[in-house]
């Protein structure tokens, strides 16, 4: 039999065909090792902080506070210039002008910073003095290294390399007298503008004003402002750098932590899928104290449980196979031998053997289709209060409305108590229960004979009692009756009337209403055996 159950089982090499195709996903990170929820990981991680440094030096670089401090700081330097120059280079009443030589030399006296530059417009905005030429400044930039001569094509190109290109001076130049010319109409300006060499300064033009009359325009410009955003950057490299290491580490963690566990689980799924294992077993995934072996203990649990219902299908359709191949076998023999027996008596016999035969297939497959739908049954109702009563007199009824001459008559003991008794269970599966339980006592009773059902309330629980008439059960069979396929039945009991699934299916409907049953033999006062009597346990309802 084992032959026949092993053939019903999936193909493992079939099945590698129809396995679920990978979704596809970017291939820009396919580089990286691990899984993809690995991959992922570390890709997020990755990106968060990128995200993170480039908003620091976006935002260092364009911080309002340093411009702001830079703008107040020339602002005041610049207007103590204007204030000198008012008072000792201005010539002339009542129309006032700028000597523009004393302008120079004072320009000349208070000396600016390197980083700084100080320009002298007069009131038609031309330049009249600069710190540049005061102090006979030469602008410089260090050039890239000298390039072979077959190469000098490029050499233009790789001179700005990594840098926008300037503007052109016209542009610069432009900027630089609107500015002016705001100052010249009485107006401070600040702010920020590019050179003529592409580089960011700020700026801030003072005009220089005797009583109402503008004589002049005072421009400061700091280019230190790129070198102080350089400074910050530098003094968060380490920063960044442990920031980096942390990340990096921190992804190398969860991917080792989730993504390879998560891996390792689905690679024993689909072991089990390929039916290269019946269950999931990652005991070093079990030991964890986390979400993940919570989740491992789980899918252990439910394989394993999967496994054990696998194996009880698998044992039930064999013993199903072998309970239906003897009335067959049985069937086919006594088709064979009617045409060649030619006794009359010998036919009738034989047609009785085919009846019999028939009738044990119908009640076998009748008891099989019962059983196999009774899992279903019991997971899809709901348990409900019910009066067990009730329930026991409406069996009982049915019995009494189809009884036939000869049979065993069912007796019902109602309870003493005069409330009812409440079970918390699934109506359709207790009758069923109740029925197999008289059935199999009828089939047991003599003829004219009786079955006994009784109700009792004892200890928070309810308790039915069935009895019989019969030979009894043999001590040593207490518990083989309940098995699938017992039919062990006493000498002269009529063939094929019981499939053996009878006590089978009672013992598991009990069980699933979280009750019991068990069987005893009924014994008199000199200990002999009167018959046999089952007994169900049945928690009552909650009040």
């Amino acid at each position: 039999m084992a032959s026949d159950t092993d053939t019903a089982k999936p193909d493992p090499k079939a099945r590698v065909g129809k396995r679920r195709a990978k979704p596809s996903g970017p291939s820009f990170f396919r580089w990286l090792p691990g899984s993809r929820l690995g991959r992922l990981i570390i890709l997020l991680n990755v990106l968060g902080l990128a995200i993170i440094i480039a908003g620091s030096l976006l935002l260092n670089e364009l911080r309002r506070g340093l411009v702001g401090a830079r703008i107040d700081s020339l602002t005041t330097q610049g207007e103590l210039i204007v204030n000198v120059i008012n008072r000792a280079a201005t010539v002339g009443e009542p129309t006032p002008e700028l000597d523009a030589q004393a302008a120079s030399e004072i320009l000349q006296m208070l000396s600016n910073p390197r980083s700084q530059r100080a320009r002298l417009f007069d009131a038609q905005g031309n330049l009249i003095a600069d710190s540049y030429w005061v102090a006979d400044r030469v602008e410089w930039k260090v050039l890239p290294p000298a390039r072979p001569r077959s190469d000098q094509r490029g050499l233009a190109l790789d001179l700005n390399i990594g840098r926008p290109p300037p503007p052109p001076a016209p542009a610069a130049q432009k900027a630089l007298m609107m500015e002016v010319g705001q100052a010249l109409r009485g107006v401070h300006w600040a702010g920020m503008r590019t050179t003529d060499d592409g580089e960011r300064v700020v700026s801030v033009s003072i005009p220089i004003q005797h009583v109402q009359a503008v004589l002049g325009v005072l421009t400061l410009e700091a280019s230190d402002v790129d070198e102080i955003i350089r400074a910050e950057r530098q003094a968060m490299a380490p920063f960044i750098l442990i920031a980096i290491f942390v990340t990096l580490v921190s992804s190398i963690l969860l991917n080792n932590l989730i993504a390879q566990p998560v891996r390792m689980l689905a690679r024993a799924a689909d072991r089990v899928r390929l039916s290269r294992a019946r269950a999931i077993s990652l005991p070093q995934l079990a030991r964890r104290d986390d979400e993940l072996g919570d989740l491992t203990r789980s899918l252990e649990d439910m394989t394993h449980t999967l496994s054990d219902r696998m194996d009880a299908i698998e044992r039930f359709a064999a013993d199903v196979a072998h309970e239906i191949k003897n009335p067959l076998t049985s069937l086919r023999s006594a088709v064979e031998t009617l045409d060649l027996v030619k006794d009359p008596a010998a036919q009738a016999r034989l047609l009785k053997i085919l009846k019999n035969d028939v009738q044990r297939l119908d009640r076998l497959v009748t008891d099989i289709s019962n059983a196999s739908r009774l899992d279903a049954e019991l997971s899809r109702e709901d348990l409900r209060s019910l009066d067990l009563g009730r329930l026991i007199g409406e069996v009982i009824q049915l019995y009494h409305d189809t009884a036939r001459p000869g049979e065993a008559a069912v007796r019902f003991a109602q309870p003493d108590t005069l409330e009812p008794i409440m079970v918390s269970g699934r109506e359709g599966p207790l009758g069923q229960l109740l029925r197999n339980l008289i059935d199999n006592a009828r089939s047991f009773s003599p003829s004219g004979g009786q079955v006994r059902v009784a109700l009792e309330r004892k200890r928070g629980q309810a308790i039915v009692t069935v009895d019989d008439d019969g030979p009894g059960i043999p001590p040593d069979n207490l518990e083989t009756i309940f098995e699938r396929f017992y039919t062990s039945r006493p000498k002269g009991a009529a063939f094929g009337g019981n499939s053996g699934l009878g006590l089978s299916i009672a013992r598991q409907i009990a069980a699933a209403q979280g009750g019991s049953i068990r069987a005893e033999n009924r014994k008199d006062a000199r200990g002999e055996v009167q018959g046999a009597r089952f007994i169900v346990t049945l928690p009552e309802a909650s009040r």
